[in-house]
């Protein structure tokens, strides 16, 4: 008889739920390759898989057990294709934008009305309070990212309210821009990922206070962590390796389900805090232990900074962002003091994973915040991306109207067919680019959604290049100017590039550039000189970019992107 493997929190076997998922990915015709397997103390695994036809769907499992690391990230995996989270950051093609539905079936489109109020149905008063509190939010800048299909309006995903079942239409570009991948689990059953998500939230809005107030948590003794000798071992083995370990409860007075472990390294004095969350106790001590490790080997543990004196730097939204994406932001000397800010707590609100779930959703009810949920189920595992306003938001709300990634929509027609713009064209690109206040420094390919391939220019081209390269189209002596210098002071580019703008500097300041030909070739050689012409003439527009079009025609990373999406949504 083989022996299955539960563990808490889980409502099948590890085995069970690994051939379950392994058997949908392949019908669904996906591929997977285990790679980075790291086992680098007792107790704590991590892996990461990625598609094998399209690396850029990837994700990263942690456990106790190898079996546990592998069941984490095939879930993983399943809540990004189900929740599309996968595509997030990548524009879909016109094809897409235009087609039965963008997104899922059940999507609905809100016209863009004429006055620029929003409309009626989307949301509701109390959530366009929430997302607009000054009024200010231009009702555009909601159409999505992923389609840019303003023609279209704005696209929007039912999502339930728990409170009472009421049925609420979220704009997907107001789920893009704040949420990100916080709020999304897979799981066997929908209580069991609701919990798994519902306890992701959890996690990270108290991460955030704690480290933003710097709150000092209590320890946990080391009577309590030895209940649990899996835990202990790994936490010994850690220590033996010459890291200080603090081992810490930030349920703050048992009010939440969260815990901390926070590694302090001797060799660089720098610290990490790991959080974890669950209803049950050692389920969340155990997620911030292996959470410590996942995708680092002990001899990756370097290079974290050191404890900060500024609590105004440590609270800064690009710390917290920071802390979100790979837990490598600064962390308060307050975080580390000796008094408490709370006394111990000995919690634990474990029980069946429907219990669990009701036990969140009422602590969150009773914060005064409300649980929206969308369920998808269209891959054959179930999958849900949760939603609490006020409370599971990674970035500020007002980026909905200084950081929106809806800019993108602006100028990625224009860009994509960058080398066919004619004069009249480039000069109202250039405007845009201008009145839009971009960051010179900000990389075109995010900005616009394209998921360019490694070595092409498209994938080192930035905003400073571009105004360059329609200033060379245009003949403007002056924008040039401009961008020369930025790529002598920045450096973008790859070195070819930069000496062939370098020489274009030399050229423009040099009334008779034929009068220093024979320095010019001795100092950039003759191809070098003859492309730097060549621009400056206008006789070679775009520097070798190709025009990928709205199609994406020549792109083979992002060809095998839509590939992908094409399977998740046979239509």
């Amino acid at each position: 008889m083989t022996t299955e493997h539960f563990i808490a929190g889980k409502d099948a076997s590890l085995e069970a739920s690994i051939n379950s998922m392994q058997a949908r990915l392949a019908s669904l015709g996906f591929a997977l390759e285990e790679r980075s397997w790291l086992n680098p103390v007792e107790g704590i695994w991590s892996v990461h898989v990625r598609e094998v036809e399209c690396p850029l769907l990837f994700t990263n499992g942690k456990g106790a057990t190898r079996l546990a690391a592998l069941a984490s990230a095939l879930g993983e995996f399943f809540e990004r294709l189900g929740s599309n989270y996968f595509w997030n950051h990548y524009y879909l093609g016109e094809a897409n934008a235009n087609a039965a539905f963008a997104h899922y079936p059940q999507e609905r489109w809100f016209a863009l009305p004429k006055g620029g109020a929003w409309p009626e149905e989307l949301l509701t008063p109390e959530l366009r309070a929430f997302y607009d509190p000054e009024g200010t939010l231009e009702v555009r800048s909601l159409v999505d990212f992923n389609s840019g299909n303003a023609e279209r309006g704005i696209c929007a995903i039912p999502y339930v309210r728990q409170r009472d079942g009421a049925t609420v239409w979220f704009p997907v570009n107001i789920i893009g821009n704040l949420y990100v991948s916080n709020g999304m689990s897979a799981g066997n059953t929908p209580t069991e990922a609701r919990t798994q998500a519902l306890s992701e939230i959890f996690e990270r809005h108290v991460k955030f206070r704690i480290i933003a107030e710097g709150l000092c948590l209590p320890d946990v003794p080391e009577a309590v962590i030895a209940r649990y000798p899996r835990i202990a071992a790994g936490v010994a083995a850690l220590r033996a390796a010459g890291f200080g370990i603090l081992v810490k409860d930030a349920s703050l007075g048992g009010k939440y389900p969260v815990m901390c472990v926070t590694l302090l390294n001797p060799a660089d004095q720098g610290c990490y805090a790991s959080f974890g969350a669950h209803p049950c106790f050692e389920v969340a001590l155990e997620r911030a232990l292996t959470e410590l490790l996942q995708g680092r080997a002990l001899e990756a543990l370097a290079g974290f900074p050191p404890p900060s004196h500024d609590l105004d730097e440590v609270a800064s939204p690009q710390n917290l962002e920071a802390h979100f994406v790979d837990s490598s932001g600064l962390v308060g000397w307050a975080f580390l003091g000796s008094e408490p800010d709370y006394a111990f707590s000995d919690w634990n609100y474990g029980g069946s994973t429907a219990q669990e779930y009701d036990w969140l959703v009422e602590r969150i009810h009773n914060e005064g915040h409300d649980v929206y949920i969308a369920d998808f189920t269209h891959l054959g595992v179930y999958a849900c991306r949760i939603l609490v306003p006020g409370m599971s938001e990674i970035y500020p709300v007002d980026d909905l109207e200084w950081e929106n990634n809806s800019v993108g929509n602006q100028v990625r027609a224009a860009l994509l067919r960058l080398p066919e713009l004619d004069d009249d064209a480039c000069a109202e690109l250039l405007d845009t680019l201008d009145d839009l206040g971009l960051d010179e420094l900000r990389p075109i390919a995010p900005l616009i959604g394209l998921a360019a391939d490694a070595g092409t220019p498209w994938a080192q081209l930035r905003v400073g290049e571009v105004k360059l390269l329609l200033g060379l189209a245009l003949g403007d002596d002056e924008v040039i100017r401009e961008g020369c210098d930025w790529v002598r002071h920045f450096g973008q580019g790859s070195e070819e590039r930069r000496r062939v703008y370098r020489c274009v500097e030399d050229l423009l300041h040099l009334d008779d550039g034929d009068g220093y030909r024979t320095a010019l070739e001795q100092l950039y050689g003759t191809a070098v000189l003859r492309q730097g012409q060549a621009l400056l003439d206008g006789e070679e527009r775009f520097f070798g970019l190709h025009a990928p079009g709205l199609s994406l025609a020549g792109c083979d990373m992002h060809q095998r992107l839509l590939a992908a999406y094409a399977r998740v949504h046979a239509r």
